[in-house]
């Protein structure tokens, strides 16, 4: 079956009612078991056209992501990129913390008068980032969500190469900290790094030699502190013990080659 390709359907009635800066979030790096989880918010210029092979950015090979992300950079009126780290993601739980990276994307992209995410209604989502609209499959379907995912994904992926020269032998230059079996088997021989999501089920199964289907998004749920968390809006991008630093921030932001 064919891929579906996003339309600007939604952004269209949106600059329609006068709206100029409609913004598309999305973020990728949920079911991982190790990693920031990454989300981009991206605004469209208003009657923009396609760029021709944007869509949902799981549906795209690794190079033609990095084709585009740069396509996307050029065209669009703003970019932003937002990250929670695994510090917060264990603290917050990884719902909470997907929100947080998906709010700190948004901040970066300044004024904005809508906010479109892929997904369901999210808890509180309004206060944080104003007028939005909630689309199930959004990134398959929406345009702008699409364009975002995209860009996340890349960045992330640049951020687990870059994780993986440090701590070779997990193979998160190819399986960007998913559950697959080179990676469980190098957890078991190497064990964990400051970068793995402890308090993903996935990982204590692994531990503990456990062949069961790994349930990546299984975690404690966050406690009423960790909710206080959620506030802190400007905290840097992956603030963690375990953080990459300044250099390696600034060459995630940087477009791949055309």
């Amino acid at each position: 079956m064919a891929p579906i390709v996003p339309t600007l359907r939604y952004e269209r009635r949106l600059w329609n009612d006068g709206l100029g800066r409609v913004v598309g979030v999305d973020e990728v790096g949920v079911a991982p078991t190790c990693g920031a989880v990454v989300a981009a918010a991206v605004i469209m210029r208003p009657g923009c056209h396609r760029i021709p092979g944007v869509r949902d950015s799981k549906t795209l090979s690794a190079g033609q992501r990095e084709r585009l992300a740069p396509l996307i950079r050029q065209r669009a009126m703003a970019v932003g990129v937002g990250a929670a780290s695994v510090r917060e993601i264990d603290q917050l739980n990884i719902y909470h913390a997907t929100h947080l990276a998906m709010r700190r994307a948004i901040a970066r992209v300044g004024e904005h008068e809508h906010v479109l995410v892929d997904g369901n209604r999210i808890a509180g989502f309004e206060a944080a980032v104003g007028p939005y609209s909630a689309i199930v499959d959004g990134d398959a379907k929406v345009y702008s969500i699409a364009c975002a995912s995209v860009v996340a994904k890349v960045v992330r992926d640049r951020m687990m190469e870059l994780l993986a020269a440090r701590y070779p032998g997990y193979g998160w230059e190819r399986n960007q900290g998913y559950a697959t079996l080179e990676h469980r088997q190098a957890i078991r021989r190497l064990g964990l790094t400051p970068f793995h999501r402890r308090s993903f089920l996935a990982l204590q199964r692994t531990l503990a030699g456990d062949q069961l289907e790994l349930d990546l998004l299984a975690d404690p749920s966050a406690s009423s502190e960790a909710h206080a968390l959620l506030a802190r809006e400007l905290t840097p991008v992956m603030a963690d013990d375990a953080m990459l630093d300044a250099l390696d921030l600034a060459s995630l932001e940087l477009t791949a080659p055309a």
